[in-house]
């Protein structure tokens, strides 16, 4: 039970992770790297505001922010300066890995014994009763599904279908009078928003800031976006913001049980993560092709 507790945590949290890059790599098709560091730069922001005694539920408003910023930044860098996108990525990642240190003040910061949304006065009763074990699993699924709702909200006004377009048809946008370099720096914006919140739930529920907890998140990411979008494709009744949260439930589920059955140590889960994405993409790319085919 602790390990599916463990897995259902962790997959909802980087869920909110998933649905962001799932804008950038199925939206905008917009490679961005930036998201290894913006992850971490949601925790940075989180541990250092939550040590300032700003509430646990602020801390996750404006760790989102800062992550607007973030692809805001990574949007301009290729929209107005007509860097590539992929280098776009690159280098606000490279930059935000020493903003994220001065924000923390170091590599590591602890916050433990803050109020978060995960421990305060009000779960606290929650997490000493006999369903104290499902506490921190009903917390993460209710934020994940406010992010959800509130996406497809988003996704179905003016914008969205603006942001969609942009990633389909880019002339569309521009016949309808409209500047798709700014609708593609409004997704990029959106997108870390959301990488960053997601880095703030799970720094609130480790309980510290880590440097290196943003590394491979791109391909988490990715991995999730992939699996759900690929196996509920034919599932016409499910939202693919739905899919995308199942597979980074499944993604989580798939390394936990190599790591749980001693397939491999836990210092190689960063080869088992590059080995299960190759194989990813390799199945996405067959089908691709039989399907054009």
């Amino acid at each position: 039970m602790s390990i599916i507790l463990g897995i259902l945590e962790e997959g909802l949290i980087y869920a909110i992770l998933a649905l962001g890059v799932y804008i950038t790599y199925s939206i905008l098709d917009f490679p961005d790297l930036s998201v290894d560091s913006t992850f971490p730069l949601g925790a940075a922001v989180t541990a250092a505001l939550l040590l300032a005694g700003i509430p646990a539920p602020a801390a996750l408003g404006i760790s989102f922010l800062c992550g607007v910023l973030a692809g805001t930044v990574t949007g301009l860098i290729h929209v107005k300066l007509k860097v590539v996108d992929l280098l776009s990525g690159i280098i606000v990642m490279t930059g935000l890995y020493s903003i994220n240190l001065a924000i923390a003040g170091g590599a590591n910061l602890a916050f433990f014994g803050q109020s978060t949304i995960f421990e305060n006065d009000f779960t606290d009763p929650l997490l000493s009763s006999p369903a104290g074990d499902f506490t921190v699993t009903l917390i993460s699924l209710i934020v994940v599904l406010a992010v959800k709702v509130l996406l497809d909200a988003y996704l179905k006004t003016r914008s969205g279908y603006l942001l969609r377009a942009a990633g389909d048809n880019d002339t569309l946008v521009t016949s309808l009078a409209k500047d798709k370099g700014t609708v593609k720096i409004i997704g990029l914006a959106l997108a870390n928003g959301l990488v960053a919140l997601s880095g703030s739930v799970y720094c609130q529920k480790q309980g510290f800031f880590e440097i290196s907890t943003g590394t491979g998140s791109i391909v988490i990411g990715l991995a999730s976006v992939i699996i759900g979008t690929k196996l509920f494709r034919r599932a016409s009744f499910m939202k693919t913001t739905t899919a995308v949260i199942i597979g980074s439930i499944l993604y989580k589920a798939c390394i936990a049980t190599a790591m749980a059955i001693g397939i491999f140590k836990t210092s190689y889960m960063k080869f088992v993560t590059a080995a299960l994405f190759l194989i990813i993409l390799v199945i996405s790319n067959q089908s691709r092709r039989k399907g054009a085919a």
